[in-house]
């Protein structure tokens, strides 16, 4: 018996191809759960408020016109579509009511928005948007016809 023989080991995808697989399924699960816990209504509040740029940039437009919230926070800048994710968001009245709370990143500090709208044709009628930030705790009233 000749004991030269060659041993081919496999290569790491085809001995471990069913752990990456489960990896890859557990993230994709989480990554759902995570969105659908984000809302009421889940996955579809998040895409719906995902695909409402101009809710949130007209929001940050008023903020970034209020003495208060430059003194305190500085520039707010554009949100990214990250923030939206990790937010909150809730449509009511056929989507044509909405809140919605997502961070934000200022100049100075960072914080919280929170919008309450309601559509009319196209345009959003705010009716509160709030600034929460912390350390210290304070509040800041953008808007609040209620």
């Amino acid at each position: 018996m000749d004991n030269n023989e060659l041993i081919v080991e496999k290569n790491w995808f085809s001995k471990n191809w069913i752990w990456l697989l489960f990896g890859i399924l557990s993230v994709i699960l989480i990554l759902i759960a995570v969105l659908n816990s984000n809302s009421k209504n889940g996955l579809s509040d998040t895409v719906t408020a995902f695909k409402e740029n101009t809710l949130y940039e007209k929001a940050i437009n008023h903020a970034n016109k209020t003495p208060e919230v430059i003194e305190t926070m500085g520039k707010i800048s554009p949100v990214d579509k990250l923030a939206i994710l990790e937010g909150s968001s809730s449509y009511t009245n056929n989507n044509n009511s909405v809140n919605l709370s997502i961070r934000i990143n200022g100049d100075i500090k960072n914080g919280k928005l929170e919008i309450q709208a309601d559509r009319n044709g196209l345009q959003w009628n705010y009716k509160k948007i709030i600034i929460r930030i912390k350390n210290p705790n304070k509040e800041i009233i953008v808007i609040n016809k209620q």
